[in-house]
């Protein structure tokens, strides 16, 4: 069971998009004061297997922004990840909607990774598996842009703000 204060980042199979997210937001976070710096960022997939490495595009989209993610190893999302979960932060809206169908019991802080960028644009990252590196650059990128904005938010989900 996750401790309190965990963040899960989902996709589908936890081997490409939710891995990158989870880096990224880890990486952000421990540049934060606390309690920002102690909250544990975790992926998950919801159709995810155990014990998959990331792909090697992920592995070197991240590698190419000094992060790596080699030892990444995939889980399934399961009912107690979400039964810890501070907040969890879903690619599409699809992911979203499996989460609401499937699990008895969902957090309240379930949002999209884009969905507090502010601005008109799509809110959901596309899957780069099995396309091309510059997809999984532009996902990585997607994602990047995301970051201050679910900083933001977990600022004030820590001061009490919000949730």
């Amino acid at each position: 069971m996750p401790a309190p204060g965990t963040i899960i980042v989902v996709c589908t199979a936890n081997v490409c998009r939710s891995p990158m997210g989870e880096k990224l937001l880890r990486h952000a976070l421990a540049a934060e004061p606390e309690p920002l710096r102690s909250l544990q960022v975790i992926s998950a997939g919801i159709a995810a297997g155990s014990g998959h490495p990331a792909t090697e595009n992920s592995v070197v989209a991240l590698k190419k922004v000094g992060l790596d993610l080699s030892r990444h190893s995939s889980q399934p999302l399961t009912q107690a990840l979400l039964d810890g979960a501070l907040a969890v932060f879903c690619m599409t809206e699809g992911h979203r909607a499996m989460i609401e169908l499937n699990f008895a019991r969902v957090p309240k802080n379930l949002h999209l990774f884009r969905e507090f960028v502010g601005r008109d644009g799509d809110t959901e990252i596309p899957d780069p598996f099995g396309c091309s590196f510059r997809d999984y650059e532009a996902c990585r990128d997607s994602m990047v842009e995301a970051v201050p904005s679910l900083v933001k938010f977990l600022r004030g989900l820590a001061a009490g703000t919000q949730g």
